[in-house]
């Protein structure tokens, strides 16, 4: 009784949250005014020139359903003759000589089986064709 005669107060136990809303609207009043002011960094991206040598044009290999493969140069005729798998080979390394990095794609017949498309895969990256890609034909909408 004598405590609390002498404090005339009650203990609070509640947080008064009034003075933290009161910071935080005047925080979002000083990004909302200084937001605007501040200009978004710029970059200054370097410059190069054009490049002397122009892309290669792809080798392309078919594959048809019947097992043959054929070849089509579309740098020269662009003209499909048919070839054996060492012709092919010996095409390539041509080509090889004069741009080391030909690229060559692989366009095969929807009906030939996976294992045949494979094979002539691993066949060029055996005889070292860095650049070996898959030719399809985008759907119809």
């Amino acid at each position: 009784m004598l405590i609390e005669l002498r404090s005339g107060r009650r203990l609070m136990n509640q947080i008064n949250v009034v003075p933290y809303i009161d910071v935080m609207l005047v925080l979002l009043v000083i990004f909302m005014i200084t937001a605007p002011l501040i200009n978004p960094g710029q970059i200054e991206l370097p410059q190069v020139g054009k490049t002397a040598d122009p892309p290669i044009a792809p080798l392309e290999v078919s594959v048809r359903t019947d097992q043959t493969l054929w070849l089509r140069d579309r740098s020269r005729t662009g003209e499909e003759r048919r070839v054996t798998r060492d012709e092919l080979l010996a095409a390539i390394r041509e080509k090889q000589k004069q741009h080391p990095a030909q690229p060559v794609v692989i366009a095969a017949d929807k009906d030939v089986r996976y294992e045949a498309v494979l094979e002539v895969m691993d066949m060029l990256q055996q005889h070292q064709v860095a650049k070996v890609g898959l030719l399809a034909k985008p759907r119809s909408p």
